[in-house]
């Protein structure tokens, strides 16, 4: 469940609990033409649409102070091998910068054919820096301490089980919403970082799969998709739909600075955005997929052509 807290006409928050299927939440952000953040929306300014059909909304809020739970998913296969110093350097900024630890919680997962949770979702920081220290590429094989991360079947008519050497994205993202962030307790919001170069070498699930997976757990992912030219650089267009699809933002760095910023930019976007909750017009508790769509009506703001950034769709409840 998750909690919304909507406004009463004497300004006072009040608790409100969603149920399992009376009330749709996501998570909205703004930018404007210099991609600078917009904080200053109010409910009036918006209209959000389910299938075509307007939705009368519950409340409209900034996300400034909600718990976070934040995996880093983090590609420990031979590709990286360059790379991967930069990318726990920036990951541990991060984690200074932007994990409260009175209140969130952080996942440290290391990813090569299978994924391993070397730090379970924890707010003890020092705990974090060691697991992030003692990630290593893979090579020849993987040196961790954690046995890989089951529930993906192989065997006769599935595919085969993932080699040594290879990279399984998709599997590793399913894996994590369900078994390591839909676990967090409390009213959390949940996000992956994951950093990769994109190139899927062997998930048995399709990449289709772990979006469904991440829109039924109401996971967000952010890719930094970061690679080496001597392995074929970034494959870009796979990083663009799971975010996209997730609500999330893909980022390319090509140098470390670039590679900071992109964390930066994350960190900005968890404490720009806006809570949006309504009771869907559908009364169907069928598990069908529902296109969401947030549209601008506030004449003044149409012509600053803001970009809105929000997960496109959820699937309905079943009963």
């Amino acid at each position: 469940m998750l909690l919304a807290q909507p406004q009463t006409s004497s300004g006072q928050e009040i608790d409100v609990i969603r149920t399992e299927t009376d009330l749709t939440n996501l998570l909205l952000t703004a930018t404007d033409q210099n991609n600078r953040y917009v904080t200053t929306l109010q409910q009036n300014d918006v209209r959000v649409l389910e299938d075509g059909v307007p939705q009368t909304l519950f409340t409209f809020q900034r996300e400034t102070d909600r718990p976070l739970a934040i995996a880093f998913l983090i590609d420990v296969s031979i590709s990286e091998e360059r790379t991967l110093p930069d990318e726990k350097a920036a990951a541990r900024t991060f984690i200074e910068n932007v994990i409260r630890s009175e209140k969130d919680q952080a996942a440290i997962i290391p990813f090569e054919g299978y994924a391993h949770l070397e730090q379970p979702l924890t707010r003890d920081m020092l705990s974090i820096y060691r697991a992030l220290e003692r990630v290593d590429v893979a090579y020849p094989s993987y040196m961790g301490s954690a046995p890989p991360l089951s529930g993906i079947s192989s065997g006769p008519g599935t595919v085969r089980p993932p080699q040594e050497g290879s990279t399984a994205i998709w599997d590793s993202i399913a894996l994590t919403c369900r078994q390591v962030l839909a676990r967090s307790p409390g009213q959390r919001r949940r996000a992956i970082i994951l950093l990769t170069d994109g190139r899927d070498t062997s998930s048995r699930l399709l990449r289709s799969e772990a979006i469904d997976q991440a829109i039924g757990t109401e996971i967000v992912v952010y890719a930094i998709g970061i690679g080496d030219k001597k392995y074929d650089g970034v494959d870009r267009g796979p990083l663009n739909n799971i975010a996209e699809r997730t609500g999330g933002r893909a980022f390319f760095p090509k140098k470390e600075d670039d590679l900071k910023a992109a964390f930066a930019e994350i960190e900005q976007e968890l404490r720009s955005q806006y809570l949006v909750a309504y009771a869907s017009t559908n009364k169907n508790h069928d598990g069908a997929y529902r296109k969401m769509t947030i549209e601008i009506t506030n004449s003044e703001m149409r012509k600053e052509q803001l970009k809105l950034r929000y997960r496109p769709g959820y699937f309905a409840k079943r009963s």
